[in-house]
């Protein structure tokens, strides 16, 4: 950070930045660093090898609000230890506009200047057919990032922007462009009053994910490998040895066959008849099914046994550990703010699917603890945000809200949780069916929600979530399917657009209640490791351990007041202090 000059600064006071203005930020390690205001007041571009000392500089002393293209920028600032407060993020606030997960900057410019996707170039090298079009650049500013016909250059679009500190400064000029039209697009929702909030929180979403990224889960190597090696056996030395370990555990489960039967038990088909040949016939292999009939016979205790020692074995064994769990003892993994349809988070490196077993080995480093937090019940308490159901948020005061449901509805609890599920899953029939008539009566504005998503996305009208983001929905073509199964591609879109209405507004107020806790608990230099579904995990000093478990239960209100402003609906969660993952009690 030596490379900061305070004569940037100056720069910025004199066109009238002050804190949370909009300053859009292009950099490049190396080259330098643009900057740029939608008013217009400011653009300037530096030559710096270190172009994060700049910004660390900006930010403490102004802490304006960085645009950026996506969380690439934030993740090279956080990788040089530099971490921004607030940000708008443009492929974040693209995909709350549009929907969908595409949102690389041709595609943002095209959208929003009324071109159509199918006209944007493409880079293609050229050859005795192909020929770069000199007629495709505007002859004023043949090298700049604008053809004529209004598209970025897909030569700036691939990297280009990055290639001098000039080329920074005007990156920047566009992305404040962006910005001005998308915050008009946003204030045109007219439904979506909340749009504008969604797109400042999604955007601060993706500098946590930016952190999470660099970041990574706290993991012991050598607790991980005792327990795969307990599950599937020691490392393998060579290709054959492991495909000896293979065959052996399938040998514990075809013993129990009868006499001479055999199977691949990596077919589901093989594995229904091998199951058929011991008397028992099932529509499908799913674990869920299996469990219900372990009793059953033994060989059914063995496949599933089976089965979790092959997912050990293909997807979270030793391979998994060494390419994904680093030298420090950190799991890592790629994050991002939204995955393209309800805006749920997700990462790779199975971050969001490891096994439960394996919380045994996240452990907190020495002198650190876990605080975790899970949201309770958390889709029926949105419902009964956004739906403005008076009656719903009355049993929302309690902390397990199924028990004044059940008692309105004149059933047990575990009839109520299947009834109020199944209204928000589509699920009509089974099990709390007859309850979801009752529902219809004691909760006749969430029904109605519900019913009007489920409408509006059978005949293919695409729905917005509280938050105001886009949930597309796809369209039938009934001249190449029967009546029958047109009518079941229209279900079924129903059933997503009620869900989709109900989980993507629960992604919004998670995220909005995670980047609240990464903002207040950077004073006590508490950090995010794991965003799960409704869970957070906090890596925090052991010493702030309680504090941070209030901090957390703190900004759960906060988060709330912000996102339902009549309080009218509690949330609640369960926080506890841990050692390791595995010690918090679901």
């Amino acid at each position: 950070m030596s490379d900061a000059d305070p004569g940037v600064l100056e720069e910025l006071r004199r066109a009238g930045v002050n804190r949370g203005d909009l300053v859009a930020l292009a950099v490049a390690p190396g080259i330098g660093l643009g900057m740029a205001t939608p008013d217009g007041s400011l653009s300037v571009a530096f030559a710096v090898d270190d172009p994060s000392g700049v910004v660390h500089l900006i930010e403490r002393a102004l802490r304006p609000r960085w645009v950026m293209w996506s969380n690439e920028t934030a993740a090279i600032l956080a990788n040089a230890g530099v971490r921004v407060a607030t940000s708008w993020d443009i492929a974040a606030v693209r995909r709350l506009l549009f929907g969908g997960w595409r949102a690389d900057p041709a595609c943002v410019w095209a959208q929003l200047h009324d071109l159509t996707l199918d006209t944007i170039p493409k880079i293609a090298p050229p050859d005795l057919f192909n020929q770069f079009d000199d007629d495709t650049r505007d002859p004023a500013d043949p090298d700049g990032p604008l053809r004529r016909d209004g598209h970025l250059s897909p030569e700036w679009v691939n990297g280009g922007w990055r290639e001098s500190p000039e080329r920074l400064g005007r990156w920047a000029q566009l992305a404040s462009v962006v910005v001005t039209r998308q915050q008009i697009a946003l204030a045109e929702l007219r439904d979506s009053p909340a749009a504008a909030a969604t797109a400042r929180s999604e955007s601060a979403a993706e500098l946590l994910c930016a952190e999470l990224s660099i970041d990574g889960l706290p993991m012991d190597r050598t607790v991980a490998e005792e327990l795969v090696a307990d599950i599937i056996g020691p490392r393998p030395r060579s290709d054959a040895e492991a495909a000896e370990q293979r065959a052996a555990r399938d040998i514990e489960v075809l013993r129990h066959a009868p006499l001479g039967a055999g199977a691949d038990l990596r077919s589901p088909g093989q594995v229904k008849s091998l199951l058929r040949g011991i008397g028992i016939e099932v529509p499908d292999t799913r674990a869920w099914r299996l469990e219900t009939m372990r009793d059953a016979h033994p060989l059914i205790g063995a496949l599933l046994a089976w089965r979790k020692a092959e997912r050990f074995a293909t997807t979270y064994g030793y391979a998994w550990i060494d390419e994904h769990l680093a030298g420090d003892s950190r799991l890592r993994g790629t994050w991002t703010g939204s995955d393209g349809a309800a805006g749920r988070m997700t990462a790779s490196a199975g971050l969001h699917n490891m096994p439960a077993d394996m919380r045994v080995a996240v452990i907190a480093d020495p002198g650190h603890v876990f605080v975790r937090a899970d949201l309770g019940q958390i889709e029926p308490r949105v419902l009964a945000a956004v739906s403005g159901d008076r009656a719903l948020a009355r049993a929302t005061v309690e902390d397990d809200m199924y028990a004044p449901v059940a008692q309105q509805l004149g059933v047990d609890r575990a009839t109520a949780k299947v009834a109020v599920l199944g209204a928000m899953y589509g699920q009509t029939t089974g099990h709390g069916a007859h309850a979801l008539r009752r529902l219809e009566s004691a909760y006749p504005v969430a029904m109605s929600y519900l019913a009007d998503a489920d409408l509006a996305a059978q005949g293919s009208r695409a729905l917005r979530t509280y938050g105001g983001r886009l949930i597309p929905m796809g369209t039938t073509n009934a001249n190449e399917m029967s009546e029958r199964d047109a009518r079941g591609q229209a279900a079924a879109r129903g059933r997503y657009g009620r869900n989709a209405l109900v989980q993507g507004a629960a992604a919004e107020f998670f995220k909005l209640w995670a980047v609240t806790v990464r903002a207040r608990g950077a004073t006590v230099n508490a950090r995010i490791v794991l965003c799960l579904h409704d869970e957070l995990l906090v890596h925090a000093p052991a010493d702030h351990g309680d504090a941070v478990g209030q901090l957390l239960a703190d900004c759960l209100q906060e988060a709330a007041h912000r996102w339902a402003p009549d309080n009218s609906v509690r949330f609640v969660a369960d926080i506890s202090v841990i050692r390791r993952w595995s010690d918090a009690k679901d």
